[in-house]
């Protein structure tokens, strides 16, 4: 179990996905630049098979932002996009309302 003091160490934020590319070395990653309201970074992401560039491109995503920065084939992902998955799938979570990038997910 974690305790409340370890979830608040995780900074959840409100991003928005400005530009897709292909993974070069991988056929389930994408290279996403993401807008976090402070900066623009890259995240790398296994969600090629359920999104098309279109279906990304402008939509607001949760990011985990303080994860240490990971190399994944090749390139630097600096966070995690937030989803979940089931037999039906894998879903981006996203927002029922208009809200700020950069706003704190409680």
């Amino acid at each position: 179990m974690a305790t409340i003091e370890e979830f608040k160490k995780i900074e959840i934020v409100v991003a928005q996905i400005k530009e897709v590319k292909e993974h070069p070395n991988a056929d389930r990653l994408y290279l996403l630049q993401v807008d976090t309201g402070k900066d623009v970074r890259q995240v790398v992401a296994g969600i090629r098979k359920a999104y098309t560039p279109e279906q990304l491109i402008g939509r607001r995503v949760a990011l985990v932002a303080n994860l240490e920065p990971a190399v994944i084939r090749g390139e630097t992902s600096n966070g995690m996009l937030l989803a979940a998955s089931d037999e039906n799938g894998l879903a981006l979570l996203n927002f029922d309302k208009e809200i700020k990038v950069g706003s704190i997910v409680k």
